[in-house]
């Protein structure tokens, strides 16, 4: 995805949820692309290793270390970043401050107008 990933606020009684499905895809996107990569079987190996242990493990096996391993290095080639440009900075805080000031209670002490 090259261009800007779209949030959703939607409300709830007590705050605000943030839709970022489109982040979502986006990471899911990554993760895919990282395992099929052709230059580099790393991953797609440290995969089947944790999809398809052995049945009888072995002494001082490590496949929980495995899939910690595998989920390390997704994390890191996965996209955790939402680009927001122009306009859409705005809106998204006029939205947040809309839901905040009907829903979220203000903390004891703090006065003044958001």
């Amino acid at each position: 995805m090259t261009g800007p990933i779209p949030v959703r606020v939607e409300r709830i009684p007590a705050g605000a949820v943030l839709d970022l499905g489109a982040l979502t895809a986006h990471v899911v996107s990554d993760v895919i692309d990282a395992l099929l990569d052709p230059a580099s079987t790393e991953l797609w190996d440290l995969l089947q290793q944790v999809a398809n242990p052995p049945t009888q493990p072995e002494e001082g096996s490590t496949e929980p270390l495995d899939r910690e391993e595998l989920e390390r290095q997704l994390v890191e080639r996965a996209s955790s970043r939402v680009p927001l440009y122009g306009p859409a900075v705005y809106r998204l805080a006029d939205r947040l401050l809309e839901v905040a000031r009907r829903h979220v209670p203000r903390p004891r002490g703090e006065r003044g107008a958001a």
